[in-house]
């Protein structure tokens, strides 16, 4: 689909216009009411659309080749940012379907960054994941081809566009990755697609299991030995910032299946597994935006990707294996296998790139959904600054995240008889909390924090229009204005 800025809607067959709560027209739809006799202000008048946000109407009578729709944009003074992106997607959900090909959406009124953000909206909205699906009906896809934000200053809002663009280019990165079954994305074709990031800029090296049985990764290794598809270590880098600066660093749980292994899962649900390399999406996706628009901040992203599978050389429960750190781990649940990886990236990152801190992501626990239900992801971290700089972007962006405790009175929960630690506490009880004291063992004091994205990496029951159901791309944008708000010079 093609997002054009313009200055006037042209011959759009579609047109928007937004209407403010309590029936406040926009000024765009107070320029057309005239033309159109008053029939936008007496429609916002009648029945039940008041111009709430999330309400549409299309008014009839008026014209045959041209439609018209009303758009709830909620209060008029508090319509900026998330609200803008909100009324836009609501333009493009509500048009999608009605056979119109060109859809105008009158923003006349708002900034050049404002109209900017608007079309980042509406791409993020268009989102579908539907390359496998051959019987559709003409009627079930959409009509929309383009999509025109009506704005002030067209050249502006381009200019501002190419920073969203960029942005919107990593979270569909990161949905469809996703997205993919995991006969078609596993370890290999993860490293194959990030391959072709370099033409962004972004450094990309790949470490196999030779490369990573020398460096003693057995945690990691153990993961992967029950299936036939190798192990890899993706490590993706951006340079934007001076040279001798220390990079910030993004560490991803890549489990591109998770059967549990021995350990195995009920068969209900199980495709869902396909969405366990979630974590490592996001920070794939992250580090394409980052690059993407130029970011002034020296970057790394690492992803453990491996499959977890049953098999006659499968991890059994009561192994016992050595990590890179040197610290040996009792493994009593193999479907607690994505602590596993991240052990062995977490220490490989700190180690080799000194970073400024860590931030990892992994759809890591079923009991962060027990804990917050499915609309906050739980962060747990060592450094209180660099949780606050987390927590201030999330209200910004829509991706909410919840602090979780570290309490050190937990930590005899993971304690081993055999070993230096084992896997798994006390099963859901506290899981999360457990999960995340495991991997603070082995990030060495360096600033760190663990968001788990278990409720948000993949919703079937979106309330936000700029999300459909699916993969979210959760963490792509949080992180995104994290670095932008906090890190870049």
């Amino acid at each position: 689909m093609k997002i054009e800025f313009v200055a006037k809607a042209g011959d759009a067959d579609a047109v928007a216009l937004l209407v403010f709560e309590e029936s406040r027209l926009s000024p765009a739809a107070r320029d057309a009411d005239g033309p159109m006799g008053g029939l936008i202000s007496r429609a916002a008048r009648q029945g039940r659309f008041s111009g709430k946000a999330g309400q549409t109407l299309l008014l009839g009578g008026w014209s045959d080749s041209v439609q018209t729709w009303l758009i709830g944009a909620g209060g008029e003074s508090s319509f900026r940012d998330l609200a803008v992106e909100a009324a836009a997607a609501s333009a493009y959900d509500a048009a999608k379907l009605s056979g119109a090909t060109t859809l105008a959406i009158e923003l006349t009124q708002l900034s050049a960054d404002a109209a900017a953000r608007a079309g980042f909206a509406v791409r993020l909205a268009a989102y579908r994941f539907e390359k496998y699906r051959t019987t559709l009906k003409p009627e079930k896809v959409p009509s929309i081809e383009t999509v025109r934000i009506v704005c002030a200053d067209p050249k502006a809002a381009r200019t501002a566009a190419k920073s969203w663009d960029a942005l919107a280019e990593g979270v569909m990165f990161t949905r469809d990755l996703v997205s993919e079954p995991a006969n078609v994305l596993h370890p290999q074709s993860f490293v194959e697609r990030c391959k072709a990031l370099k033409s962004i800029g972004l450094e990309v090296e790949v470490l196999g299991e030779k490369e990573m049985e020398k460096l003693g990764m057995g945690s990691l290794l153990g993961v992967g030995q029950g299936s036939v598809r190798e192990s890899q270590l993706l490590i993706l880098r951006w340079n934007g910032g001076a040279k001798t600066e220390a990079p910030i660093a993004f560490v991803g749980k890549g489990v591109c299946f998770d059967t549990g292994g021995i350990s195995i899962k009920p068969a209900e649900g199980m495709e869902e597994m396909k969405w366990d390399m979630g974590g490592g999406g996001a920070v794939a996706g992250l580090m394409h935006a980052l690059a993407g628009r130029k970011a002034k901040v020296n970057a790394v992203g690492v992803i453990g990707l491996v499959e977890n599978m049953p098999d006659g050389n499968a991890q059994r429960p009561g192994d016992v294996v050595k990590s890179m750190s040197g610290q040996t781990i009792e493994v009593i649940n193999t479907d607690a296998e994505g602590r596993l990886v991240l052990a062995d990236a977490l220490w490989y990152t700190q180690d080799r790139f000194k970073p400024k801190f860590m931030i990892d992501l992994a759809t890591l626990t079923g009991a962060m959904i027990v804990s917050l239900g499915m609309e906050y992801a739980g962060v747990f971290s060592n450094d209180d600054k660099l949780v606050d700089n987390i927590l201030s972007a999330g209200p910004l962006v829509g991706e909410n995240v919840w602090r979780m405790p570290l309490p050190e009175a937990y930590e005899r929960h993971i304690d081993s008889p055999i070993a230096d630690v084992k896997n798994m506490g006390n099963g859901r009880s506290g899981g999360s909390i457990t999960a995340a004291l495991f991997l603070q063992r082995f990030v060495n004091k360096v600033p760190w924090a663990h968001i788990d994205i278990a409720p948000t990496a993949w919703t079937k029951d979106s309330k936000v229009g700029t999300i459909p159901n699916g993969a979210t791309g959760y963490g792509v944008r949080l992180l995104n204005q994290m670095v932008q708000d906090r890190y870049e010079g």
